[in-house]
């Protein structure tokens, strides 16, 4: 195995070849397969008969036939003269490499019933959990549909937290209790969803299919959403000292869209920049992970020893080191706290003078009769 620029190169010597490479939105949200394209050209530059190759990357479902057949028969190939499958990653960042070997079984989808065998052959070699086989349209909408999954369920979560806000209860006591009858999955609220894969995924539906997709799109809103609603409960917060957001500092905790991994693609942190700033607040921020690197994102690199001017804190990812933070010795012009990730203990963290809000959160009411 070697590492190689020339992919042309790399496929004429190659029996079997295996796409996973990013695929993106435009400007409108719609798929963007130039990636997937330039390199499936060039591997039909080197394409040979007897080749089998392997889509891993996520695609809208019918990008394997529709796509990236039609690209590879350019070689002059046709169907059934080389192998084509769809073998969706199911990995999540920070354990890949325990996601492949055996956290979950590897769905694999030929364009035909050799191609899908040839896979499977390829994947019970390496996955411990087994090969579950099926069509390639089919293996792709698999891995999109458990993102949207996820997606709706987050935005039932947070839409239930607000309605809690409303009805003077705690959501997170609410949905626990819920959660004890085996048939209710109500998910964690939070200040929105980031990364490469569950605020992308939708699209990849919403997009390309004429059926409407209302649910997905309304899920999609109520999850951007809650970057805005974490920085109304910082201004919530702020008012309860007679501060305006306009005229404070505030220190955001966590950059990265989830805690332990360094990646900022979609995450909302980055959405509650944007807000914050553009109603006029000072910004700063601190992430373990990234560090001064904060900076390229609009906010102020600051340590948590240099926090006398701060006046709010929101924490937008669930580090590990901020749930060990000793909140009695941080120095804070105001004691404001909103835990977007619901990490911190309220109880504790009230009880040490703090303003606390949560996404969701209604301490005060929690298993009161």
């Amino acid at each position: 195995l070697r590492a190689t620029a020339d992919l042309v190169g790399a496929a004429k010597e190659s029996d079997v070849m295996i796409i996973i490479v990013p695929t993106f939105l435009d400007s409108d949200n719609n798929p963007d397969l130039s990636i997937v394209e330039s390199v499936c050209k060039n591997i039909s530059k080197g394409l040979e008969k007897g080749d089998f190759v392997i889509s891993e990357c996520t695609l809208p479902p019918r990008t394997t036939k529709e796509v990236i057949l039609p690209i590879l028969e350019n070689s002059g190939l046709n169907r059934g003269e080389f192998g084509l499958a769809h073998c969706p990653e199911r990995t999540s960042s920070g354990r890949a490499i325990e996601d492949i070997t055996g956290a979950y079984p590897k769905v694999v989808g030929g364009i035909d019933k050799k191609s899908t065998e040839t896979a499977e052959a390829i994947y019970s070699v390496i996955n411990k959990k087994g090969v579950i086989t099926t069509d390639a349209t089919t293996a792709e909408a698999v891995k999109v549909f458990e993102g949207l999954y996820r997606d709706v369920n987050i935005a039932l979560a947070n839409e239930l937290a607000r309605v809690c806000m409303e009805l003077d209860i705690d959501a997170i006591e609410a949905f626990e209790v819920a959660n004890t009858q085996p048939y209710s999955h109500i998910h964690k609220p939070g200040c929105g969803v980031g990364g490469h894969c569950i605020p992308i995924y939708p699209y990849f539906i919403i997009s390309p299919l004429k059926t409407n997709t209302e649910l997905l799109q309304v899920a999609r809103k109520i999850n951007d959403e809650m970057a805005l609603y974490t920085v109304k409960l910082a201004e919530d917060g702020l008012e309860k000292v007679g501060m305006k957001l306009e005229d404070s500092n505030l220190l955001l905790l966590g950059l990265t869209y989830r805690g332990g991994v360094k990646e900022t693609r979609k995450s909302p942190a980055i959405a509650i920049i944007n807000i914050l700033k553009n109603k006029g607040a000072m910004v700063f921020a601190y992430d373990p992970l990234l560090q001064a690197d904060v900076e390229q994102f609009g906010a102020k690199y600051i340590t948590l020893e240099n926090t006398k001017d701060i006046d709010a804190v929101i924490i937008a990812t669930d580090h590990k080191e901020f749930k060990v933070i000793d909140w009695n010795k941080l120095n804070l012009r105001h004691k404001i706290l909103i835990d977007g990730r619901q990490i911190i203990n309220p109880k504790k963290i009230i009880e040490a003078g703090y303003i606390y809000k949560g996404i969701g959160v209604n301490y005060a009411n929690r298993g009161s009769a």
